[in-house]
């Protein structure tokens, strides 16, 4: 005999439909959520600015001096295969690593904001628009369609981004859930990790309001109001009304507020990372995936370029962009090889797929003002862990770097990818303000990148 539904029960659903999906497609979504999933995490390492092809993991030393750059290329442990001489600790571990050559936009976006978006969403923007504004009518970031669908366990928030809002003007779109709503939303963290002050600023309990009382939503409001002060410092108390559960849990889950705590780290392994704001957001990724979060956003840098910003190396009359470069590559090649270690020794690099990616690459050709311009036609991805095939290179350039000659990958598709790698089917669909379906991903998963 059917059971009858709870009331509890019956709200979920009631909920579900408020946001777009009746009981029957409710059952279909949670089918296709379901799938076999190589992977419980994925550490998403935005490189924003857009990193040079040629400097990284696809240097050309044969080409002419105005295209092969400012540095030489090293031999790594894959034959034949070689990357930017300012990267040979990356070098070394190359046979851990999946190569994509072959990275290009299916539009030619070539504002910051414009192709930041794209990254972040896989969805490429109606325009190309250097002040790109923020809307409900632009899609969701990955991490909140992976909320949406296959939400963490209770007290652990399944979608992280730290340490910055990127923009370019003004706020790049596609580092929220939009549509989806704040009970998709980051939990945002705009802290430095670097700073030996680092916390996450958190709601306590006070004596006396147990667990218990917190079915009382009352209680609960009445202490967000006690302690405003605090809201102004993190997101996670932003919008607590709107998803209710989840601020119980972690007002009664102490153990995920504890990954926050770098201080718990061994000296020498936050030395590893190295004591920048990137390295140590690294080592935190590594502890939020360890914790439970499925989806961990981690921004280079705050600003496209600039001393101590991200990956713009334009160049301009007089500007050192080998200085520029010898900031950006160093960190690089001492962070990601850190990570990927300390996941492996942990046993998590089966279970995380760290992508490393940008909003596009650098022109082949140096500018007259000295630097790389930006280039959609041809980029770098790096996938590693999750059962992304070892040692291997996806795609090819020309001897320029200019344009793939093997095959094309394009953001739609690494979208694909890494919701095929979690488990969800790219085709599921989510419901946008006018409740029209729109699928997760407009791309394929591209099975070559797995073993």
């Amino acid at each position: 005999m059917n059971q009858p539904l709870s009331r509890r029960s019956a709200i979920r659903v009631g909920g579900a439909s408020l946001f777009g999906l009746s009981f029957p497609q409710l059952l279909a979504a949670t089918e296709k959520a379901n799938r076999k999933a190589r992977v419980k995490s994925i550490i998403f390492l935005h490189q924003w600015g857009g990193p040079g092809q040629h400097e990284t993991f696809d240097p050309k030393p044969d080409a002419p001096d105005n295209v092969r750059g400012w540095f030489g290329a090293t031999k790594t442990k894959i034959p034949g295969v070689i990357f930017g001489e300012k990267l040979p600790k990356l070098a070394a571990i190359a046979d851990k690593l999946t190569i994509v050559r072959n990275m290009q936009h299916s539009v030619s976006m070539k504002n910051h904001n414009s192709a930041g978006y794209y990254s972040l969403t896989g969805i490429p923007p109606a325009v190309d628009d250097q002040r790109l504004r923020d809307s409900l009518e632009l899609f969701p970031a990955f991490g909140s369609i992976v909320n949406k669908f296959l939400p963490s366990e209770k007290g652990v928030a399944g979608f992280v981004s730290f340490p910055h809002v990127i923009s370019d003007g003004s706020v790049t779109p596609g580092q929220h859930a939009s549509f989806l709503g704040k009970t998709n939303a980051p939990l945002l963290v705009t802290e430095d990790p670097n700073n030996e002050r680092f916390r996450l600023p958190e709601l306590t309990l006070p004596e006396g309001l147990t667990p218990d009382r917190l079915e009382d939503r009352r209680s609960v409001l009445d202490l967000i109001d006690s302690q405003s002060d605090l809201l102004e410092k993190s997101l996670l108390a932003k919008g607590l009304d709107e998803s209710y559960q989840k601020a119980v849990a972690m007002l009664t889950s102490p153990a995920f507020k504890t990954a926050f705590d770098l201080t718990k780290e061994p000296k020498d392994v936050r030395d590893k990372y190295g004591r920048t704001t990137y390295g140590q957001s690294c080592l935190l990724a590594r502890r939020l995936v360890e914790a439970g979060a499925k989806f961990v956003n981690v921004y280079f840098a705050k600003s496209i370029g600039g001393p101590s910003g991200g990956w713009d190396y334009h160049g301009f009359r007089g500007e050192d962009v080998p200085g520029r470069l010898n900031f950006l590559l160093p960190i690089t090649d001492l962070t990601l090889p850190t990570l990927i270690a300390d996941l492996e020794e942990r046993g998590l690099l089966d279970s995380t797929l760290v992508v490393w990616v940008g909003e596009f690459g650098r022109t082949p050709k140096i500018s007259s003002n000295g630097g790389r311009d930006h280039w959609p036609a041809c980029y770098n991805a790096v996938l590693v862990g999750g059962g992304a095939r070892k040692g291997y290179v996806h795609g090819a350039s020309d001897k320029l770097a200019a344009q793939p000659t093997v095959g094309r990958v394009t953001p739609e598709d690494l979208a694909a990818t890494m919701f095929d790698a979690l488990g969800l089917d790219p085709d599921l669909e989510i419901r946008d303000t006018q409740n029209r379906p729109l699928p997760i991903s407009r791309g394929k998963p591209v099975k070559e990148l797995f073993a």
